[in-house]
């Protein structure tokens, strides 16, 4: 059962908002329903005429806390709500978010003000934050099922699906399940997790971080506050998470490790193949939507966590067989003449890239767009399994010199509209079984996200394997 905040919560609160997007207009609305008075605004027209729209369809006495201008001081401000995407420090503070510090007014993400008015609600509701480079979302969702199942009021969010104060309000025995980027794990004031996981650590966002380091502390933030009656849930498959490890284990935290992989005995929960073991013991297998070790590993975390929480070990067992996944993530499109075409459109890094070559032997690779720091040189252990890439994006030249130097078959397709049947084609004639499209770039050079990607991708694999389908329109 879920409540509803009180209407005063925050009425002694005011609070600018900057960024109505995803996080930042539902953020308005619901610190207004809340009954702060808030100060909004979005440097793009859209943006502005799309809060407006929400704006229209409150009562009277929602609209009138609501004022949308630009931030120009900060005096009698309780916060900043800054949307993740806007930088506060690196590479450069947005001024508005200078003009808040210097002020000393704390520059928070959402998702702390979700743990204020839960607390101030009065609700005793538990909070677990999933973070790490890689799977995230997969362990996020399928958390969120899981205490679903087991019949626990639960609502999941943050930087995967609803944003964080769009959240209902839970009763003490209910459980918020909250994706947290480091964007957000670097705008905490006094959010506490119960349970908190980190699965793993890559170079990313290293731009908004100073290099790895900074990424490192930022994703460390989940962890903050935590004690003996918390648990940590740690992946120990790079260096980075176990220097983690080694320093929660100094200050006598309630730590359980984790890896999708036999080769990682001393891991509390690990995986053999599909098979999670806690030492000699067999917890459960992951199901047919949880491919590869790398799922193998989100599957180790959700088990940890759910059973920390309560969650009844037969519930997590079923659970874990019967996971329907995420779009986007290593998803069976179409099967078609022998040929399955897979939408890994979530890829948007290497080392996401790796978790999905690993788990085929035989493949006609689709990837590009825009390259992160360091390309594609960390794959090259998989470029035997490639029977031919086509490369698409900004950046595919860069991409294909990569893979020139180790001599793997590839063409610079350009786009997925010429990607996707020149694929087709080359598996028929080289008898592989997989099209796989993991682009390990960002998409935004072609496309709106890695969603409108991976939908494009779906659609013309299913116009080509369906001739009643027509080939959809260059949708960017």
């Amino acid at each position: 059962m879920t409540h509803i905040f009180p209407d005063t919560l925050f009425a002694d609160h005011r609070y600018a908002v900057l960024g109505l997007g995803r996080n930042g207009s539902p953020a308005a609305i619901a610190l207004a329903q809340m009954g702060a008075s808030v100060q909004a605004w979005d440097d793009s027209e859209q943006a502005r005429n799309g809060l407006l729209a929400l704006i229209a369809r409150q009562p009277t006495d929602i609209q009138n806390r609501l004022t949308l201008a630009p931030p120009e001081t900060f005096d009698g401000f309780s916060a900043l709500v800054l949307s993740p995407g806007i930088p506060h420090i690196l590479p450069a503070p947005h001024p508005a978010a200078a003009r808040a510090r210097a002020a000393g007014i704390p520059v928070l993400s959402d998702a702390e003000l979700l743990f204020q008015a839960v607390r101030k609600a009065g609700s005793k509701a538990r909070f677990a934050g999933i973070t790490g480079t890689n799977g995230k979302s997969t362990t996020t969702t399928l958390l969120a099922y899981i205490l679903e199942q087991a019949g626990m009021p639960v609502a999941a969010g943050g930087n995967l699906g609803p944003a964080a104060l769009s959240l209902p309000l839970l009763p003490d025995n209910g459980v918020y399940v909250l994706e947290m980027s480091s964007y957000m794990l670097e705008r905490l004031e006094s959010m506490h997790f119960d349970v908190a996981c980190l699965l793993n650590l890559t170079p990313d966002h290293l731009d908004r971080h100073d290099g790895m380091s900074g990424y490192t502390e930022a994703k460390k933030q989940i962890f903050k506050g935590q004690t003996q009656n918390d648990l940590a849930v740690v992946g120990i498959e790079d260096n980075f998470c176990r220097a983690v490890i080694d320093e929660l284990r100094t200050k006598n935290c309630n730590c359980i490790t984790i890896s999708g992989s036999p080769d990682e005995p001393q891991a509390d929960i690990f995986a053999d193949g599909k098979i999670l073991r806690r030492k000699t013991e067999k917890l459960a297998s992951a199901g047919p939507a949880l491919p590869g070790s790398h799922n193998a590993q989100n599957a180790a975390a959700a088990w940890a966590m759910a059973e920390f929480l309560g969650v009844n070990p037969d519930v997590i067992r079923q659970c874990l067989s019967f996971f329907a996944g995420l779009p986007h993530r290593q998803k069976i499109v179409v099967q078609h003449q022998r040929v399955t075409f897979i939408d890994d459109s979530k890829a948007t890094n290497a080392d996401a890239t790796a978790r999905a070559l690993d788990c085929y032997e035989n493949l006609i690779w689709i990837a590009g767009g825009i390259a992160k720091e360091g390309g594609i040189d960390s794959l090259s252990s998989y470029f035997p399994r490639i029977r031919h890439a086509f490369l698409i994006g900004r950046d595919a030249e860069k991409l294909a010199e990569t893979l020139r130097a180790h001599q793997v078959p590839f063409t610079v397709a350009g786009t997925l509209d010429k990607a996707v049947p020149a694929a087709f084609a080359e598996a028929k004639s080289s008898q592989t079984p997989v099209v796989l499209l993991s682009p390990a770039c960002a998409s935004f050079d072609q496309f709106s996200g890695f969603e409108a990607r991976g939908l494009y991708f779906q659609q013309l694999a299913q116009a080509l394997t369906n001739p009643s389908v027509s080939q959809p329109g260059e949708s960017i």
